[in-house]
């Protein structure tokens, strides 16, 4: 296991700094205060050093004298995070925010290598610029790096078509916790020799060494998306809204109940609702088609279907590149519209899809009783089962009042809500991964094998602890 934290000027501390170039590494406490706190406010941290590596063999010297020196390391992207694994308490912490390069993009292969701390902004304008997709697309994209996306596993809007983070992956670099560098950069897309081991870094959330840099899978870029927002009327017509909308054109399908839409239009700036009267629940979704006549031609056909079927109340085609922008933009600002609703418990879960009605009569039911009043806000990627259910606090004339101590249930509410994710076969954690937030959550609900193995992989890989101790296992 790793040794206590390590102080400022410990022996490792110093062997970090003679090693390291001086632009690698700071003590500086005005620099370092922003990688201290997550964007929620929620986990506060602290490190004797923040270690920013240019290249791959840098990241293998720090690694290798934090062995040495038997030095916790906690790997950090663009602090997007939201379950508190990029957090240090006295870890060394090592940013990957100077290795942004782009080592290159091979629009034959259909592939793109490179390195953790860029962002997954700039990765969108390097697909597109060799005319491919990337298709993992997130709210904070402007701000997320590569190495935090795979390592947490980040699903984002268009699972639905193309997969979670882990499908989108031919292989990684990582430095692994001794300091050695495994290579499994490839374009390949069969490779039978051995063990996929790349993948054991993907979703591992810096538990088994630290990614580097990975080569990507891309797409040929959709001619045209066609974007529908629609009005309608609850959770089960949503449900059977995408059963009758799925194709090989759907490649989005998001939901957002109305409380969650009218935090977003009535309180940030420049958004506007595109609807006359306001709706229950509403769906957002793209189909990539050919053309805009063949995408108006298939959301006619499939529209006229839905009413039909009494399954919409109201829908709008994007005519616009500034509509289609303005009705994404709705569902980017689902997680900060809610600030305005007080404080706010959140989770990220998963449930079979033929189960989401179920789910949300039943979580909603359970933190009432814990909690009359509170407000349930559950939106996301229906099209995968993805949900993130959060519940703002009651409404109040004193909402800064009431804040603390609601989000003093947040274990209450959180366990009641796991109670029934598990009895309807689903995961207590969808995209966001495990972090210090779900650790002791994992551990005493899943399956034992699972625990043992999980354990025994890192004890494996990581026999001195040093690597995001606090985190998972």
């Amino acid at each position: 296991m790793a040794s206590t934290p390590h102080t400022q000027d410990s022996p490792g501390i110093s062997a970090l700094k003679a090693a390291l170039p001086a632009k690698a590494w700071t003590q500086d406490p005005d620099i370092i205060a922003p990688h201290l706190t997550e964007w929620r406010d929620k986990y506060f941290g602290q490190t004797p050093i923040l270690l920013t590596p240019g290249t791959t063999d840098d990241v293998a010297t720090a690694v290798k004298i934090c062995a040495e020196h038997k030095m916790p390391i906690v790997p950090q992207g663009g602090n997007t995070g939201l379950v508190g694994g990029q957090t240090p308490q006295g870890e060394v912490l090592l940013s990957l925010k100077r290795m942004t390069r782009v080592r290159d993009v091979n629009p034959i292969a259909n592939a793109m290598t490179v390195e953790a701390g860029a962002t997954l902004h700039a990765v969108h304008e390097a697909a597109d610029a060799a005319d491919r997709k990337f298709p993992l697309t997130l709210s904070s994209q402007g701000s997320c790096t590569v190495g935090g996306v795979l390592s947490t596993n980040a699903g984002g809007n268009h699972v639905l078509k193309y997969g979670t983070t882990k499908e989108l992956v031919f292989g990684v670099e990582a430095v692994l916790p001794d300091g050695q560098i495994f290579n499994g950069l490839t374009s390949l897309r069969k490779d039978n020799t051995g063990y996929d081991l790349s993948r054991m870094f993907l979703g591992a959330e810096g538990t088994l060494g630290i990614i580097t840099a990975a080569t990507l899978k891309l797409f040929p870029k959709p001619s045209y998306i066609a974007r529908v927002m629609m009005g309608i009327a609850s959770v089960e017509d949503a449900v059977a809204l995408l059963t009758r909308l799925s194709g090989p054109s759907l490649a989005m399908f998001e939901v957002m109940p109305h409380i969650g839409f009218a935090a977003v239009v009535d309180n940030i700036e420049n958004e506007r609702d595109p609807f006359s009267e306001p709706h229950p629940w509403y769906v957002l979704t793209d189909f990539e088609v050919a053309t805009a006549e063949a995408g108006e031609a298939l959301v006619t056909a499939l529209l006229e279907d839905a009413f039909a079927a009494g399954l919409v109340r109201d829908a709008v085609l994007a005519q616009s590149d500034t509509q289609f922008l303005a009705m994404g933009s709705i569902r980017e600002h689902m997680s900060a519209g809610q600030k305005f609703l007080g404080g706010s418990i959140k989770q990220d879960i998963t449930v079979p899809i033929n189960h989401i009605p179920e789910f949300f009569a039943k979580a909603d039911a359970a933190v009432q009783s814990i909690v009359p009043g509170c407000r349930p806000v559950g939106f996301g990627h229906f099209g995968d089962g993805n949900i993130h259910y959060n519940i703002a606090q009651p409404d109040s004339d004193d909402m800064a009042a009431n804040r603390d101590a609601f989000l003093a249930r947040w274990d209450d509410i959180s366990e009641a809500v796991f109670d029934i994710v598990d009895a309807l076969g689903g995961s207590i954690s969808a995209e966001h991964g495990i972090g210090i937030m779900k650790r002791d959550t994992l551990a005493t609900r899943a399956d034992p094998v699972k625990m043992a193995l999980l354990r025994r992989v890192k004890t494996a890989m990581d026999p001195d602890g040093i690597m995001n101790p606090r985190v998972m296992v």
